[in-house]
């Protein structure tokens, strides 16, 4: 129950941390637009502002170039005050069209473009009066109050104006403040949000680590005690095996001597008398003899079978003769009986009895199934040692097979594995479809077996 509310907590983090990106994004992008408007607004305050005082410098300029002309009478003036009259009617149309629909400001615009047009008449008017020639009425009309009243009203309106447009700028500057405020507070709080969830997160990952470990830890445990047990039965399963093995040539070795003691005493005191019979009724009837020879030689047999049955059960050659002569013999019978050319190589090597008795064993096996499944011409056995231990192969140049595809306990190859490995040795088997087969054992030699 604890692993899914961890992945929970874990799934919860990503959800927090994934909103607290988005709402960053959502208040980054907010502010970005919002600042862009106000400083959009900003600039249309700032070009008002400069174009109602352009406006407001262009009149005075108008003014001033006029007044110059009218008391010097000198041309330069003209030029001044004609570039002055030529931008007014760019400046009026550009803050016509900014103060539109703008309600109090667009009343003052109406206002002001008014007084700009009277005053514009009024010079207009003393100029052509100037240059018509009536330098009296010129002057009575540039020494009048009207034109001074005209430029006080359009001053204080431009004023006013400006004033307006100030208050609007300070505003606006008013809201990006707060909106830049409010962006770093939203950064602030997502970042924190952001944190929160890292921790969230960071927590969550390392309490699924803890979890695992335990978990991994746990699971290691569990290994290591299938394994102490796998090797514990493994051992229980060698020692019984050696057992069963040790117990089998054990009884081997009693039925042997059995067959030898009761079975051998039969046959030889049933030879005796047949020999003894056949003295006697041989003269008085001879198809009787013959019957008594057949009987002596089916006894010859018998006692033949008993030899190589004991020899079978419990090698006497290997007690007697030692392991190379044993094996020697055991490959001279083979060869006999299965017609088979047998070559060997034997050195002799020091092993324990019961090594020996497996290498015997194991080469007995060997040829056993060569006989049975080979179709082998010639065999190779080979004894000796070889990296400081003892060597023992049996190679024959029959059809071969795929190891690969034998059941392991066919052929009598687990029975040779379970000797060779409960002597501290190993088997290998190497065989190829049409390139015969070599069974190959090492054994530990006796100084070394004993130390093991």
């Amino acid at each position: 129950m604890r692993e899914p509310a961890k992945l929970q907590g874990h799934l919860v983090a990503v959800i927090a941390a994934g909103l607290a990106a988005v709402l960053v994004l959502v208040i980054s992008e907010t502010s970005h637009w919002s600042s862009r408007t106000a400083l959009a607004e900003l600039g249309e305050i700032s070009a008002a502002r400069i174009h109602v005082q352009r406006l407001l410098l262009s009149v005075t300029d108008a003014e001033t170039a006029q007044r110059g002309y009218l008391l010097t009478g000198r041309k330069e003036y003209v030029e001044p005050y004609a570039a002055a009259m030529k931008s007014l009617p760019e400046t009026r149309e550009w803050l016509r069209r900014h103060y539109a629909g703008r309600d109090v400001l667009e009343g003052a615009m109406t206002k002001l473009d008014e007084l700009v047009a009277e005053k514009l008449s009024e010079l207009e008017l003393v100029m052509n009066l100037y240059e018509s020639g009536r330098l009296d009425a010129a002057r009575e009309v540039l020494l009048s109050n009207i034109g001074k009243e005209r430029m006080d009203v359009l001053r204080t309106t431009s004023e006013a104006m400006l004033a307006d447009e100030a208050r609007g700028g300070e505003a606006t500057r008013q809201r990006i403040t707060s909106t830049l405020l409010l962006n770093r507070v939203g950064v602030a709080v997502m970042t924190a949000l952001s944190l929160m969830a890292l921790l969230l997160y960071l927590r969550s990952v390392r309490a699924l680590d803890v979890q695992r470990a335990r978990q991994q830890s746990e699971i290691q445990a569990e290994r290591d005690q299938l394994e102490v047990e796998v090797a514990r039965r493994t051992a229980e399963l060698t020692i019984l095996s050696r057992h069963l093995l040790t117990a089998r040539e054990d009884e081997r070795a009693h039925l042997a001597r059995e067959l030898h003691d009761e079975l051998g005493a039969l046959l030889t005191a049933a030879k005796l008398d047949v020999a003894r019979i056949k003295t006697r009724i041989t003269a008085l009837s001879p198809e009787a003899g013959e019957r008594l020879v057949h009987l002596a030689e089916m006894l010859n047999s018998g006692i033949s079978l008993k030899r190589r049955i004991i020899e079978d059960l419990r090698p006497s050659s290997l007690a007697n003769l030692g392991l190379v002569a044993a094996l020697r013999i055991l490959a001279e019978e083979f060869g006999q009986r299965s017609e088979i050319r047998v070559a060997c190589d034997l050195q002799p090597v020091h092993l324990p009895p019961t090594s020996e008795l497996t290498v015997y064993r194991l080469v007995q096996e060997a040829l056993t199934n060569i006989a049975k499944h080979a179709h082998a011409h010639s065999v190779h056995v080979t004894l000796g040692e070889r990296d400081g231990k003892a060597a023992v192969e049996v190679r024959d140049d029959g059809e071969g097979f795929d190891p690969r595809q034998v059941k392991a306990a066919s052929s009598g190859l687990l029975g040779m594995r379970f000797r060779v490995e409960a002597e501290g040795g190993e088997l290998q088997l190497r065989s190829t479809p049409g390139q015969g087969t070599s069974v190959i054992a090492t054994l530990p030699l006796q100084g070394d077996a004993e130390l093991s």
